[in-house]
């Protein structure tokens, strides 16, 4: 395994992910209408986690940082250009990748950390097949290359967001599944929290809960209840599809006015479309305090063009973070004086004057 590296495939790159990202789910096919080539040699597809291509985060951006490198190419959906291979359950991710195997795409993505055993064993049964982990790392094989994303870093800027933001004093993070990625998103925040909170002479609560699924709305929205009435005004979330529900819920509540207005951060892409509502008397209105910006979408559209050039890169460990902006936060409705604690703790990390614990027990009260 070669060692890990930075690697910035540069801001142009993540805005077209985050614009893409911005358009939400229902899009159409890049290639609809259009007389697109096909090149099978160069053919990459997606097998997604459980929540899908239309889940408005993570696997949505990755598909559309794919259409986009498909559009871009002039290549259409099909197998010999790209495409994507939902999984709705847990159980079909060796199915789904064996079908890509089967199905004669010359790179195949995993996209997410829970994909990354099948992906695995697929490589050793395939050596002439590419293949990619997103979210994960896979050491000792030479046709896989692993992308991962310094989660903690934008968390951080989303910690720092809330506590300047609360007005109760009392902030919560919701989580998909436990596991090392979203470790990180719960760490960054968390010290994020603590961090300006000390700065600010305040005492700030963080209630964090776990769903124990990436694909479960309802979950979502009753632990959103739960916080909410435990007196969180701001709920940031990791948690995918699961998400959809936490939004549902701050939007009830906004809508009927049955308390102040409550907030919700986003994940991975700009969730801005999500926090839309009208308030009791009429008016639009946005709960969407901030997102932390991921660039799966770029990463994918990065090494698919690696690939296309015949530049694969096997065995390499591809790492996104601030200072190359493999990860962001976007500024939403954020006060003049959060913004600013944003944009000093971004360069302050970038300056690794702050270093962003990865692990929750790492966090320091």
């Amino acid at each position: 395994m070669k060692k890990a590296k930075l690697f910035g495939f540069g801001l142009t790159a993540l805005a077209l992910t985050v614009a893409l990202a911005a358009c939400g789910g229902g899009k159409k096919d890049s290639t609809d209408g259009k007389s697109a080539g096909g090149d099978a040699d160069h053919s990459v597809v997606i097998v997604t986690d459980i929540g899908g291509v239309d889940d408005r985060s993570f696997n949505q951006s990755a598909w559309e940082g794919l259409q986009a490198w498909g559009k871009e190419h002039d290549l259409k959906k099909g197998a010999d250009g790209f495409d994507y291979i939902q999984s709705n359950d847990a159980s079909e991710y060796v199915t789904n990748i064996d079908t890509a195997v089967s199905n004669g795409f010359k790179t195949v993505f995993g996209i997410g950390y829970l994909l990354a055993d099948s992906i695995g064993t697929a490589a050793d049964a395939n050596p002439d097949t590419q293949f990619g982990i997103i979210d994960s790392v896979i050491e000792g094989k030479d046709n896989v290359v692993s992308a991962t994303f310094k989660d903690q870093e934008a968390s951080y800027l989303a910690g720092v967001a809330a506590a300047h933001t609360t007005k109760t004093n009392t902030v919560g993070f919701i989580g998909g599944e436990e596991g090392a990625v979203i470790d990180r998103f719960e760490a960054g925040f968390h010290q994020g929290v603590i961090d300006t909170a000390k700065e600010l002479n305040k005492d700030i609560k963080v209630e964090i809960e776990y769903a124990a699924s990436f694909g479960d709305p309802a979950k979502g929205k009753a632990l959103a209840a739960s916080m909410y009435q435990k007196g969180a005004d701001i709920i940031f979330h990791a948690s995918g599809g699961t998400g959809q529900g936490v939004f549902q819920e701050a939007k009830d509540l906004n809508e009927t006015g049955s308390k102040d207005k409550v907030w919700v951060i986003g994940v991975d892409s700009d969730q801005d479309k999500e926090g839309k509502y009208k308030t009791k008397d009429g008016k639009e209105d946005n709960f969407t305090l901030t997102s932390t910006l991921k660039g799966v979408g770029a990463a994918v559209q990065d090494i698919s063009n690696r690939a296309l050039e015949d530049k694969f890169p096997g065995g390499e460990h591809l790492v996104y973070g601030l200072k190359d902006g493999g990860v962001d936060l976007t500024k939403g409705y954020l006060s003049d004086e959060a913004q600013k604690a944003v944009d000093a703790a971004k360069e302050e990390i970038i300056a690794e004057k702050i270093t962003v614990p990865e692990v929750p027990k790492d966090v320091k009260e």
